[in-house]
This record gives structure tokens, C-alpha cells and sequence, in this order.
């Protein structure tokens, strides 16, 4: 090989290795990688996950039982069991309870923190969906995403202090601790302010250019609110005025948003593009995509461990959709049996 050849073979292939370096790094959102895969076995989908870092325990809603899993050792501390089709789960860890939404029995499912068993059951309103539990009022807000309203309850004593309509379809709601209460309608495209003492709502901001928001994040220290969108952005809005402040791109379906603190970082879990998209706060009014972490398709949604700072998804396999009939002209292919897992990635 001539001395020219050489020199051009090295320079291509040296061009070569740092664009893969380069797209490793950008793909792996500089360093993610995954660090555990847990199966905690059982049937049913999957919904909301709920991460309680001072107790390691991830709260993981199976469609008609609740499985919590030490995120540390990856075996499961408890398993509620008799529920219809939960969403989600609301902790008031002052009191040691828990307030799950069981969707289809359209009711709010209370359990003791300590045993993990069911003290007693809210009427709620249809389909509570998203849950929160608000240390300003000390009340636990269930979402009917059918009913387009939000019942109220005292978590004291689980007596229900109300309903709020709200004007839409909600989807994640989320709480800055100092009296005010914030959940996307889904429908609207559009993002709601809740007074949690007064029970009442005090803005509807418009998420334009977003559409079809779902997951809804924020950060408490500045009223900042990260709204993951149908159509591949996050939109990131002042949670005092209700400005947009930007909007940055983000992977296909979306359901998940969270917010780390500690890290400065939003994230949103796109489970067609099978990634999660790293949103670094440069600032409290200026914002960037660090990268992209690979998971897995169907990782749709996701928490934040914030002691380690890792990432928490979970998915599974599943059969391939069969062919519409009139009966069933939009059918769902089946979980593959023993597949669903939860993986956590970190750096």
C-alpha cells in the first residue's frame, strides 16, 4: 500500500471512529447506561411509577394489583392485590398512607405505608386517573379523566372536600408545595392552575405549538413546567404567568415527564422511539437537549430516582397485533407472559 493510500485509509478510518465515539456519547446522553434489570414477575400492563427515594421503594401499578420493589435489592416488598384498573399512586408519608386512583372502579383505593394493606376506599369521580398529594393543603387530588373533573380529598381522614371542573380531559398533574396545583388536559392541549385550598381553578394557559400533552413535570424551586406533547416536544412553561418560555424536541409517544433537582435535568420517556430524552436547565428561563438514553420499545413512562440520580422505566414483550374484525376494529396485541421488566439506568 502506497505511503498516499495509507495516510487517507487512517484519516478515513480515524473520522469514522470519533463519529461513532461522537454518536455513542449523543446517543448514551453522555453516560447513561443501564444498570439493573429487574423482573418482579406478575400479569398486567403498567401505568404510573412512582419512586419514594427515602425508602427505595418504587410503586409500580399492574392493572389490577400494585406492586412495590426495593429499587436497590430488585425484590418486591408488597403487592396489593382486588383492584379493578389503577393509575397511579398519591403518598402523604406524614400520615403513612397511600391514595391509589383505581380507574375502573372509579375510586380512590387508601392503604397503610407500613403494611401495605387497604384501610379504606373514596368515591371518586369517573376514571380517577393521575393522583398528587399536596403538602400545602394537606389533600389528595384524583383526576377523572372521563368525568373532566378533580375530586378532592382531606387526607386526614379521607372525607372528600369536593369536586373541581376543570374543562378537559386531564392527564399528569403535579404540585409546587406552596399553593398551587397544576395538571395537563390532555384534549385542550393546555395546562391548568388549581388554587388546592380554595378548590378552584385560577388559569388555563394554552401549550400551543404543543399538542396532546401527557406527561407533566415541574420544578418547584422556580414554577417551571415541563409538558411532554404528542407531537415529539416538550413544552417548558413559567409556571407563574403561564408564557411559554420554550419548546424542545423530544422522541414519539411520549407519556412520561419528571424532573430531577439535584441533576437540573427534565426528562421525558418516549416509548415509539423506545429513548428518553435528557433536558438540561441551563437556566430557569433557558433550556437544552443534553441527549438521548436507549431503552426499549414501549418504555413509555418513567420516574426519577433522585438519591442516585438514575432513570426508572419499565416495558414488556408483546405478540403481534392480530387483524381488525368488526368486532374489535382497533385491537391490542397481548403482553407476552413473565416479560415485564423494570430497568434502571445511571451513569
Amino acid at each position: 500500500m502506497k505511503l498516499r493510500t495509507k495516510l487517507v485509509f487512517a484519516l478515513v478510518t480515524l473520522a469514522l471512529t470519533c463519529g461513532l465515539v461522537l454518536a455513542q456519547a449523543q446517543g448514551s446522553a453522555a453516560g447513561y447506561h443501564l444498570l439493573h434489570e429487574f423482573k418482579p414477575g406478575g400479569d398486567g400492563g403498567w401505568d404510573y411509577l412512582t419512586m419514594d427515594a427515602a425508602s427505595r421503594r418504587l410503586y409500580i401499578s399492574r392493572g389490577t394489583h400494585f406492586q412495590i420493589l426495593n429499587i436497590d435489592s430488585g425484590k418486591l416488598e408488597g403487592d396489593i392485590p382486588d383492584l379493578k384498573g389503577v393509575h397511579g399512586i398519591a403518598l402523604d408519608k406524614a400520615n403513612n398512607k397511600g391514595f391509589i386512583s383505581d380507574g375502573r372502579d372509579n375510586s380512590v383505593v387508601v392503604i397503610d405505608l407500613k403494611t401495605l394493606k387497604q384501610t379504606g376506599k373514596v368515591q371518586a369521580g369517573t376514571n380517577p386517573d393521575a393522583i398528587l398529594f399536596d403538602p400545602f393543603s394537606k389533600r389528595v387530588f384524583a383526576f377523572n379523566g372521563r368525568s373532566n373533573n378533580a375530586t378532592v380529598i382531606e387526607a386526614k381522614d379521607n372525607s372528600v372536600a369536593g369536586t373541581i371542573d376543570l374543562g378537559g380531559k386531564p392527564e399528569f398533574a403535579v404540585s409546587d408545595g406552596k399553593g398551587k396545583v397544576f395538571v395537563n388536559l390532555e384534549d385542550k392541549s393546555s395546562v391548568v392552575q388549581i388554587d388546592p385550598k380554595e378548590m378552584k381553578v385560577v388559569n388555563t394557559w394554552s401549550l400551543a405549538p404543543g399538542d396532546g400533552p401527557s406527561g407533566l413535570a415541574i420544578d418547584a424551586d422556580h414554577d417551571v413546567l415541563f409538558s411532554g406533547c404528542d407531537n415529539e416536544k416538550m413544552v417548558v412553561v413559567d409556571g407563574n404567568g403561564g408564557k411559554v418560555l420554550t419548546t424542545v424536541p423530544i422522541g414519539k409517544g411520549v407519556d412520561a415527564t419528571a424532573y430531577d433537582k439535584g441533576a437540573k435535568q427534565a426528562y421525558s420517556s418516549n416509548g415509539g422511539s423506545g429513548n428518553i430524552t435528557v433536558v438540561k436547565e441551563d437556566s430557569a428561563t433557558s433550556f437544552s437537549v443534553a441527549g438521548e438514553v436507549t431503552t426499549r420499545s414501549r418504555a413509555r413512562t418513567m420516574t426519577v430516582d433522585e438519591k442516585t440520580h438514575n432513570l426508572i422505566t419499565v416495558t414488556a414483550e408483546f405478540e403481534p397485533t392480530p387483524a381488525a374484525t368488526a368486532e374489535q376494529p382497533h385491537p391490542r396485541p397481548k403482553m407476552v407472559p413473565d416479560t415485564f421488566v423494570v430497568l434502571v439506568y445511571g451513569k
